[in-house]
């Protein structure tokens, strides 16, 4: 077995103590195995270079999966102090294109390689710690603690593959090539490909909550679909194949690309796959993760979903056929045909995964399963399907933004893994997704069949009834003659405010955004932020878009659907100075400062301590400036320990302490209490149900 190349671990046993080490080993050699990839680089100075515009430098992602580690521990109350506060904060988001994904460069002063090298190890010390004292009892379930550490060592498997992907984009000057990760040394001219008939059949997708494999929420719930018989590519699209569209000008000639596929020409300007590198005589070259080198025509091609897409439509025009990619039912179809095992009976010996025979792609026609090769492994395979919940999908209480930011129309399904991929990426019933113009170590194969209808309606939170019936509370009518809260909150904001100069506000537990906006017409510029990017999402999207749809739920099953515009709404002029990001209250980023007025909405008892917000708040409102915070102090050991309460408790002498004077003691040498109001809201469940509960604001002037 290669150096590289290690099982997952299952979640089952009856030798509690034997699972501890398992764990303990793929830790470890996790952790060990993305700092080796790092190994390649030429000298630390690569750390600070940016693969390609829409990335971070290297040192954030060398950093991002050990503060994946503590951020998950302290959101899931099993550690309550951080190892760096500025660094969890620094290397928490940004990964993957998304909207609120920070990459403006002012915002960043990059540490040390060194430094982060150290608090690396620090939080190996701590990981390893926890392996050794967490209690521990089989089968592990998503309730337990070590759901989550081993949540941090999928993400880091993750990262381990996307890294190899930036490092393929760094200058081939910057990387060096090292024993460790060595390259295919097998290439020729491309075999021919043919079509292998596959049978129709019933496709029962997703796996029970009981599953002896961890698991991302997307995999979880049913779905059931009627395959029809196809035909599909036995090898998966070499570069030989691909260089005859190339040469056929498919990049320049739009009757191959869809609408959104144009917009990649002309926003990029690509004639090429991304690590095809053109020479002056017209040929190319091969750009793998550490070297360059002569074309392998025989490897399979590297391509977005776009340029894959394009491909089968050229390929279509030429033979006179109907050809598209696999949809994510055809693809389990043939892994079921080819008789594969799922870990931890899979034999990575067989397919070109898991890093255990090379650190590159090799020929489409090494690694047969059955009558198709590549079934798993050598490159993952674009698919038709759209990102989406199974029936019963629930996001993880830990990671809830893993996969429902990504049900939005725009994220197609990969499946099969590449040679990068290892651990949970081997899995059956893994699913990953990602934007159609972005770039992995991922390729196609094609299907001859009927073109399908990729078309989905407006995005409908509908896989997600918590965001559903926020959007609902901030943007649905009032009841009961009880004002619209996030409204009425920024209406007194902007009342206590005018004697400020309105430049900036921040609006802190935004959720959907309604509030943020409502500032936006006495504040020059308003910052909303909030822990779970699902709801950023919808501030975004109705920023950007004009519109957001959404589902109000009548009874049981029976839903109606929702749309608000912005013109609807007034925010037309003022929504440019409104924008949105994904964070911790608790361990804000440092350029969140210099705030005329920060609201915090219903946020202070939902908390995992809330000291480390209030403490050094004053540092980021200006002179005479306001904090003004919002609740009904409903705390539940759910969200904040009971030793982090800041109210609703008796002391130690069995005085009873309410949340206002738990506030008062914390805020008063910085701050002066001006007023204290009760505003009530109503929250929709169903037509006929409503939760009405009254939030007290409490206004505080910075002395």
């Amino acid at each position: 077995m290669s150096i590289n190349s290690i099982m997952p671990v299952t979640l089952t046993g009856d030798d509690v103590s034997k699972k501890r080490e398992e764990i303990r080993h793929y830790f470890h050699h996790t952790f060990d195995l993305y700092e080796r990839l790092f190994t390649t680089f030429v000298d630390d100075s690569v750390f600070y270079k940016q693969p390609e515009a829409t990335r971070h430098p290297m040192i954030f992602y060398f950093g991002h999966t050990a503060t994946f580690f503590v951020n998950k521990f302290m959101v899931s109350k099993i550690i309550d102090e951080r190892i760096n506060p500025e660094f969890e904060s620094t290397f928490a988001i940004g990964v993957d294109e998304m909207n609120w994904d920070d990459m403006q460069r002012a915002h960043y002063a990059w540490p040390e390689v060194s430094e982060v090298r150290s608090y690396r190890e620090k939080v190996r010390a701590l990981v390893d710690g926890l392996i050794s004292t967490l209690p521990l009892t089989l089968p592990i379930t998503q309730e337990s603690p070590w759901w989550i550490v081993l949540m941090g060592i999928e993400h880091e498997r993750i990262h381990i593959e996307t890294s190899s992907v930036l490092h393929r984009q760094l200058p081939i000057a910057d990387v060096k090539m090292v024993p460790e990760f060595p390259r295919c040394q097998e290439y020729d001219k491309a075999p021919k490909n043919t079509m292998v008939a596959v049978s129709g059949a019933m496709v029962c997708l997703g796996k029970e909550r009981q599953h002896h494999l961890y698991g991302w929420d997307n995999e979880y719930g049913e779905k059931i679909e009627d395959v029809s018989d196809f035909k599909v590519a036995k090898y998966l699209c070499s570069n030989g194949e691909f260089l005859e569209f190339v040469k056929d000008h498919g990049y320049q000639r739009s009757a191959y690309w869809d609408d959104e596929g144009v917009s990649f020409l002309e926003h990029t300007g690509v004639k090429h796959p991304p690590f095809w590198v053109s020479q002056k005589d017209g040929s190319f070259k091969y750009r793998s993760m550490t070297e360059l080198m002569d074309m392998p025509l025989n490897w399979p091609v590297d391509v977005n979903y776009l340029e894959a897409r394009a491909y089968s439509r050229w390929k279509s025009e030429k033979e006179g056929r109907t050809y598209r990619l696999l949809t994510e039912p055809e693809w389990y179809l043939i892994y079921e045909r080819a008789g594969i095992k799922d870990v931890p009976d899979f034999d990575d010996t067989g397919a070109n995964i898991n890093f255990r025979h090379c650190s590159s792609s090799c020929a489409v026609d090494t690694f047969a399963f059955g009558d198709i090769c590549d079934v798993m492994g050598n490159v993952w395979q674009w698919t038709e399907t759209h990102m989406n919940g199974y029936k019963g999908f629930e996001p993880h209480r830990a990671y809830d933004d893993f996969s429902l930011p990504t049900f939005d129309g725009k994220h197609n399904i990969m499946k099969g893994g590449s040679w990068a991929s290892s651990g949970h990426e081997m899995m059956k019933h893994a699913r990953y997704a990602f934007r159609r113009h972005f770039y992995q170590h991922a390729g196609f194969r094609i299907v001859e069949g009927d073109e399908l209808n990729t078309e989905i309606e407006d995005n409908i939170y509908e896989s997600d009834a918590l965001v559903s019936q926020y959007c609902h509370f901030q943007y649905g009518e009032n009841h009961f003659g009880v004002e619209n809260f996030a409204k009425k909150c920024a209406e007194y904001a902007l009342e206590y405010a005018k004697g400020t100069p309105m430049q900036h506000a921040l609006d802190l537990g935004c959720a959907t955004g309604r509030a943020s906006f409502e500032l936006a017409k006495g504040f020059d510029a308003v910052t909303g932020i909030d822990f779970s990017a699902r709801f950023v999402q919808v501030g975004i999207e109705l920023k950007e878009q004009g519109s957001i749809t959404f589902q109000r739920v009548i009874e049981g099953e029976l839903v109606a659907k929702e749309d608000v515009t912005l013109a609807a709404l007034g925010y037309e002029k003022i929504a440019k100075n409104v924008e949105f990001w994904q964070g911790d209250a608790c361990n804000m980023k440092a350029h969140f400062k210099d705030y005329d007025l920060i609201m915090a909405t219903n946020l202070i008892d939902r908390l995992y301590e809330p000291l480390l917000f209030l403490e050094g708040i004053e540092e980021r409102i200006t002179e005479g400036g306001y904090l003004i915070l919002t609740s009904p102090y409903t705390w539940l050991e759910e969200y904040t320990k009971k030793e982090f309460w800041l109210g609703g408790y008796k002391d130690a002498d069995g005085k009873e302490v309410s949340t206002l004077e738990g506030l008062t003691n914390v805020l008063s040498p910085k701050f002066e209490l001006v007023a204290t109001h009760d505003v009530p809201f109503v929250i929709p469940e169903t037509a006929r149900k409503f939760q009405h509960t009254v939030s007290q604001m409490s206004v505080w002037k910075k002395r």
